[in-house]
């Protein structure tokens, strides 16, 4: 704007209004275009600013309280992958009949979001069947996955899709996986599926029903694509100082497996031997274990930081052990551990989650909370 005249200033202020105006609207062309293209992955839910969650990956440290993180992290010279996640927070843990929860219904509650008694699997305690967040993906047409160190039919794991009144019956467990449709599972508990007191050989009637049944990690480095069964171990699978890079390999295999199919995935993935080491009031293995499961959850959180897409929830059943750390370095890696019980504990266990809906995972919370806010962020219309 060219000005002849300035009378009193107000040409010049107006031609310097309209300029700022001019620039003004630059800007917030310039903004709104990016906020465009940030938001071309957003859900088209009004939620702006949020992505869409495709994939979860709910990770279980069993018997993992708040001591049993800081002793891994000491013993791992100061640092854990859980270290890296933006929001925490803790869950209660009491069962529907016991101050003291156990893995199944700790895992039950998790897993569908129901109380139950303690020994009872994926049923209420009127034993009426529940179905798990895993279960309902897999409705949804998602892929689906277990990996774990203890029997693939043990409480927790079986949470996820068995319906069992005790869960010592882990025949009948196995055959409730047979029947789940599960995609991938790895982990133990061959002897649940061949060495039956029935007879019946259940891996190979899963074979006929399209699975690949394999019995080591070779075997299942090879399978590329398809249903997957590897029953690695008769029962458990060995502890850490001797699996070697078993849990965060077979993570990388299950979601490498599961990833690609158009509707998302679901993997939960369970630390179990956490838990084993604590019961036998064992230190060091008990802080290898937390070492062990926390590389397991660095191979989630790499896929997740690349995906931008994938939910990775991680938390516990229960404590164990009642563990009480006296002394420790970060150099050495040294910890001292001072074990109040052989069993569980009623104390509350941590929340760590990262990704979008990760904000949602905060606060004290109760471990029957879980199930709803996957299905709500996963989209998933539950009947």
């Amino acid at each position: 704007m060219y000005v002849k005249k300035c009378r009193k200033g107000h040409e010049y202020y107006i031609e310097v209004t309209l300029i700022n105006i001019l620039k003004m609207k630059k800007v917030l062309l310039f903004l709104s275009i990016a906020l465009l293209v940030s938001c071309s992955d957003c859900k088209e839910d009004g939620q702006a600013g949020r992505l869409e969650v495709r994939n979860v990956i709910f990770m279980i440290g069993d018997g993992m309280g708040p001591a049993q993180v800081y002793a891994g992290l000491t013993h791992n010279g100061g640092h854990l992958t859980l270290e890296e996640f933006p929001f925490v927070g803790l869950v209660k843990t009491y069962s529907a009949n016991r101050y003291i929860t156990d893995s199944a219904a700790g895992g039950t509650a998790l897993a569908t979001g129901n109380k139950t008694n303690n020994g009872m699997i994926g049923v209420t305690p009127d034993t009426v069947a529940v179905t798990s967040s895993l279960m309902e993906a897999h409705k949804a047409g998602m892929t689906t996955g277990i990996v774990v160190t203890s029997p693939v039919t043990h409480a927790t794991p079986a949470s996820f899709y068995a319906h069992q009144p005790s869960r010592e019956m882990y025949e009948d467990i196995a055959l409730d996986l047979e029947k789940s449709g599960i995609d991938v599972f790895i982990g133990g508990g061959r002897a649940h599926f061949e060495k039956r007191s029935d007879s019946v050989d259940v891996s190979t009637r899963m074979r006929e029903a399209g699975y690949n049944i394999v019995y080591n990690e070779e075997e299942l480095a090879a399978v590329q694509d398809g249903k997957v069964g590897a029953l690695l171990a008769d029962i458990d699978m060995p502890r850490a100082s001797e699996r070697g890079d078993y849990l965060p390999s077979a993570v990388r295999k299950a979601i490498s497996l599961l990833d690609g199919g158009g509707k998302g995935f679901f993997l939960m993935v369970e630390g179990s031997q956490i838990d084993y080491r604590c019961h036998g009031n064992e230190a060091v293995p008990m802080a290898e274990e937390m070492i062990d499961f926390d590389r397991a959850v660095k191979a989630a959180l790499d896929f997740a930081k690349e995906d931008g897409h994938t939910l990775v929830v991680v938390t516990a059943d229960h404590e164990t052990g009642g563990v009480t750390l006296t002394d420790g370095s970060y150099e050495t890696g040294e910890i001292e551990c001072h074990f109040s019980t052989g069993d569980h504990t009623g104390t509350f266990v941590p929340m760590f989650a990262f990704g979008p809906g990760a904000e949602q995972f905060t606060g004290i919370v109760d471990n029957t909370s879980f199930k709803d806010k996957f299905v709500e962020l996963l989209g998933i219309s539950v009947e």
